[in-house]
């Protein structure tokens, strides 16, 4: 493997190699590079140095903060993410973004969601009548843009990503045309001979999965970096049947939703990780691998629109998925390192998943792409629980409607401050005493409310963050109508919940 030392000549074998990808193997892109990369006189890298570790990263759908046994939840059984979690850290206060494509863009850019433009999941829908009018989001990651597979694929690392993207629906803004060299589209069929059975799996849990085995498998003797996206924990909630047969009989603890299929997912899907786990060890490649995992946003408890079954809950955070509140932000992230993490240990820092960027680049030791950052990587942290960033504040951005209005919000230290932007309307939680955001001392404090308001105002003028207008076609009596940004029609409310019911919701409405 090799890393290019000058940007020119990485944007031209990227450009000249991404015009042959349909046409060739993802074995023969490297033997071309590796040619391109001599003929050019670029440095190669020992692909077998023990100071450059695997990474991998799981990023779960939905998942929230509270949805695992090792934050707390009473129903669900997830022994494998728990295990991960005392062998490696657990962070209490990482933070996504409400939605889906927004966290993503964080993700692949090291930016907060009002600096990529892409503040909602997309194509997002709206409320025509409503007070404001939502600023329009990009449909895809900015031009000249790097992800972390570009950054460590230039770094020597192969790449690869599996699962879901939702950062462009094009063929022109998929994974594979941002760095990461295999994804679905490049499976083929090695990938189809080397698989034994053709079940996807409740959400593609197992065919994801398997997909990360081969990859491992086929990428052994070489440092590598693989993105596992799932499509699970997301609604419509699907499971295993012995699994949900499990749940169904299991005595339930007297708070909570509790939704017997919905924990059968989170199972499901721990489950599967413990399969590339088992790999990891198999293969020998345990103590040379970083595994990273967490959730695009905090839990969902119903759909947006209000109408359908409720499948969690976010206790004892407040709210959910599509919201400013904990519930809608706040995430797991666990991190197992060998020999450099201390097993068990949890950190309180804040941190965001505009820091996951950053976090891949130091590990593998190259230095980060040359376009804005705002996050900060995370290795001194999980190097040392004691250590801290050094930052002031984390900062959030969510001007549309959906599980909530249009808002914006900042955490410095143990304060959060929401500001909704229809009505100017201030809610200052402590988040050390009250985690449950229920007593809001905006009025109590006013000096610091205002100081912590204009905070989060200077802040949204340095990222250019896009904001919302007043509506000269609000109806208050027509205000709570969904319409689609893919039809510019109504939505059919009922043929959402019909779609988005589980089996059980389902049967019972049958009787």
């Amino acid at each position: 493997m090799f890393q290019f030392p000058d940007k020119a000549q990485a944007g031209y074998v990227r450009s000249f190699t991404r015009r042959l990808r349909h046409r060739m193997t993802p074995l023969t892109i490297s033997a071309l590079l590796a040619l391109v990369a001599q003929a050019i006189g670029v440095q190669h890298v020992d692909a077998d140095q023990p100071a450059r570790p695997n990474i991998i990263f799981i990023l779960a759908d939905d998942t929230g903060w509270p949805d695992l046994a090792c934050y707390g939840h009473a129903f669900h059984e997830t022994p494998v993410l728990d295990e991960l979690a005392r062998q490696g850290m657990k962070f209490s206060n990482f933070y996504a973004t409400p939605v889906c494509s927004s966290t993503r863009s964080t993700i692949q850019t090291g930016q907060y969601s009002a600096r990529t433009g892409i503040t909602d999941f997309i194509p997002g829908h709206w409320r025509p009548f409503e007070q404001l009018v939502v600023p329009p989001i990009d449909h895809h990651l900015q031009d000249g843009v790097r992800t972390p597979g570009d950054v460590l694929q230039s770094a020597g690392y192969v790449t690869a990503h599996f699962g879901k993207w939702h950062l462009g629906n094009d063929a022109a803004h998929q994974p594979d045309q941002h760095g990461y060299q295999i994804t679905e589209r490049q499976l083929g069929r090695p990938f189809r001979e080397w698989r034994t059975s053709n079940r996807p799996g409740p959400k593609k849990i197992d065919f994801l999965t398997d997909a990360a085995l081969w990859f491992i498998e086929q990428h052994a003797k070489q440092p590598f970096f693989l993105t596992v996206s799932h499509h699970a924990v997301h609604i419509p909630v699907e499971g295993n049947e012995s699994t949900i047969a499990k749940y169904e009989q299991k005595d339930k603890p007297a708070i909570g939703v509790n939704h017997p299929i919905y924990a059968a997912m989170t199972e499901d899907l721990d489950t599967s990780i413990g399969r590339i786990l088992e790999k990891l060890e198999a293969d020998g490649l345990a103590d040379k691998t970083v595994v990273v995992f967490a959730s695009d946003n905090g839990g969902l408890q119903t759909i947006y629109t209000g109408v359908g079954e409720v499948v969690s809950t976010n206790i004892p955070l407040r709210d959910e998925k599509g919201t400013l509140y904990e519930g809608g932000i706040r995430v797991p992230l666990i991190v197992r390192w060998p020999g450099v993490v201390k097993p068990g240990s949890v950190h309180h820092e804040l941190a965001t998943t505009a820091d996951l960027l950053p976090t891949f680049c130091e590990i593998a030791k190259t230095s980060l792409p040359d376009q804005p950052i705002d996050g900060a990587s995370l290795v001194g942290l999980l190097r040392d629980e004691r250590a801290s960033l050094q930052r002031e504040a984390i900062y959030f951005h969510y001007p549309h409607y959906h599980h909530s209005t249009p808002a914006g919000a900042v955490r410095m230290g143990d304060w959060k401050l929401i500001e909704f932007f229809a009505d100017g309307r201030l809610e200052l939680y402590n988040l050390a005493n009250d985690l449950s955001e229920k007593h809001n001392q905006a009025e109590a404090r006013p000096k610091l409310a205002a100081a912590l308001r204009q905070r989060l105002a200077d802040w949204r003028i340095a990222v250019n963050a896009r904001m919302p207008t007043v509506n000269p076609q609000a109806d208050p009596s027509r205000a709570s109508e969904w319409w689609s940004r893919r039809t510019n029609q109504p939505l059919d409310i009922e043929a959402m919940r019909k779609r988005y019911d589980s089996k059980r919701a389902k049967a019972a409405r049958k009787q």
